[in-house]
């Protein structure tokens, strides 16, 4: 089982930015962020496929959020822009340990692995 260790969470002003790191201990393939919301359900909110050549995102973070990664790392980045207070959430990693076609489909319970996450505060 690939380990996944989420570092960059905290707090930021509203308009600010951060970037989220997520280092495997391992080989991976997709990568994913996902986050969480106080009350609320995990929802997905980036992906990145195996080869790096695809990305998705959900419509709210559009245009704000870059998913990318770095295959000598083992790490998958999330630079987070323009950031609003409904970003607030713990965020987590989750990766893929085998190859599987994804197209569109990144629902949380088809992922391998996950991180413990990382807490982001946006306060206005």
């Amino acid at each position: 089982q690939v380990q996944l260790v989420e570092l960059g969470g905290g707090l930021v002003q509203a308009g600010g930015s951060l970037r989220l790191s997520c280092a495997a201990s391992g080989r991976t393939f997709s990568m994913a962020w996902f986050r969480q919301a106080p009350g609320k359900e995990r929802e997905f909110v980036a992906g990145i496929t195996w080869n790096g050549i695809s990305t998705y995102y959900t419509d709210s973070v559009k245009g704000r959020f870059t998913i990318s990664r770095d295959d000598a790392k083992n790490t998958v980045y999330l630079q987070m822009n323009s950031l609003k207070l409904e970003d607030t959430a713990v965020y987590y990693c989750a990766a893929d340990n085998v190859l599987r076609y994804r197209g569109s489909n990144w629902a949380a319970s088809t992922m391998d692995s996950w991180g413990r996450g990382t807490l982001v505060t946006v306060s206005s």
